[in-house]
């Protein structure tokens, strides 16, 4: 029946897809490379009817709530921290928004009684068969499932060992993002405050749980860049050389970087995958159709959890048919909701001087912004969303 499935990524995408088909009664395993989850990271929202449905379908409203970050306000400012642009909570934030942590951590717990979570170990190669999938393990170890599902990101191992090298699926759009923590010195209020010069965004926003602390966003504009993913001296260096020069507060915000233990850099690109199967595999999430910022990646991920798992249900052990109907459903959807990252870079970091004015001259009305908030909500809520019976959790018990 198709019941035991791989997982490959505990991010969102992959605990919310363990979540949904430990309800439908599926032996669900995620494996993830990094030792633990991951804490800590940028803030992610959820917008329009779709979002919300399935988070309410979840039982998880009530409990984003309470760990929701009220929004976060963006303020744009000059060389002498005259403000120039004032964007509202809502305008980034949606109608819910959690930090990206919080949201991976209520997943896993929401999804942990139905799932095997296995931390520290990565798929080194996958062998189909005519009844299953054999996957061997970074840890030396291999196993056969009945399904193998690709829920690990814009770089996705599953859909590099399968459909082919990640060049062939994943586009540069032009920017480079970088993220990274440091302490509160420069007394950030709520939400964030960026500096602009032609190409660069240097900003910097408050921890909204713990006001000592903040949290460094920084984008510039460049070609696609040959570096080592996992040598953060050499990001750094690169962020570094990127806003070396600059005034405001950026010689401060650089000497940070070059303090902090953690940090997340990477380009703003796009993945983009004729078709989202083959076999026994499978892709959910920014794996299949994702952007690295700005094409609603979080609620599409969560929305295709829902729908995978639903299909795959309902087609009674019929993969083939539960990933054509899966795609079939949500391709379009998707599609509409990432188009949004090829704008992301160009907003955040205009090219021009020219081009950073007529961005705050246009968002300065408030009839345009509103516009724009409501044309977000409406390609977040594009899809018609199928009521699958899930299971009780109770039942789902007594299937073990």
């Amino acid at each position: 029946m198709n019941r035991n499935v791989l997982i490959s990524g505990a991010s969102i995408a992959g605990p919310a897809l363990a979540y949904w088909l430990g309800r439908h009664g599926f032996q669900p395993t995620v494996v993830e490379l990094a030792p633990a989850l991951r804490q800590g990271g940028q803030a992610v929202d959820f917008r329009g009817e779709t979002h919300l449905t399935v988070l309410e379908r979840m039982g998880l409203l009530p409990v984003l709530r309470r760990v929701q970050t009220g929004g976060s306000p963006m303020r744009f400012v000059d060389e002498r921290g005259r403000t120039r642009l004032d964007l509202p909570a809502e305008f980034a934030g949606g109608e819910i928004e959690v930090l990206r942590g919080d949201l991976a951590r209520v997943l896993y717990g929401h999804s942990a009684p139905y799932t095997e979570y296995v931390f520290g170990d990565s798929i080194v190669s996958l062998t189909e068969t005519s009844s299953s999938v054999r996957a061997d393990f970074r840890s030396g170890i291999s196993r056969d499932f009945d399904l193998v599902i690709g829920a690990d990101g814009l770089h996705s191992n599953v859909r590099r060992l399968t459909f082919g090298p990640e060049e062939d699926y994943v586009s540069h759009l032009g920017y480079y993002a970088a993220t990274w923590q440091l302490r509160n010195d420069l007394g950030a209020g709520r939400g964030s405050i960026g500096y602009n010069v032609p190409g660069r965004l240097a900003s910097v926003g408050t921890d909204h749980r713990d006001p000592a602390r903040a949290g460094a966003f920084f984008v510039f504009a460049a070609p696609e860049l040959s570096y080592d993913r996992h040598d953060l001296e050499q990001q750094k260096r690169l962020i570094d050389n990127a806003f070396s020069g600059l005034s405001w507060e950026v010689p401060h915000l650089l000497d940070s970087l070059h303090q902090a233990p953690d940090l997340y850099f990477d380009s703003i690109s796009r993945a983009d995958v004729d078709t989202w199967s083959t076999g026994r595999v499978c892709l959910v999430g920014d794996a299949a159709c994702g952007a690295t910022i700005g094409g609603m990646g979080t609620g599409t991920a969560v929305v295709a959890a829902y729908v995978l798992a639903g299909e795959l249900a309902r087609a009674q052990g019929d993969h083939l048919a539960a990933f054509a109907r899966y795609e079939s459903r949500l391709r379009k959807y998707a599609e509409g909701c990432q188009a949004g990252g090829d704008r992301t870079g160009k907003f955040l970091a205009p090219a021009t001087a020219t081009g950073i004015r007529l961005r705050n001259t246009l968002l300065s009305q408030r009839l345009l912004l509103n516009g724009m908030l409501k044309l977000g909500e409406k390609v977040s809520s594009t899809v018609a969303l199928p009521n699958y019976p899930a299971t009780s959790a109770g039942d789902w018990h007594g299937l073990h």
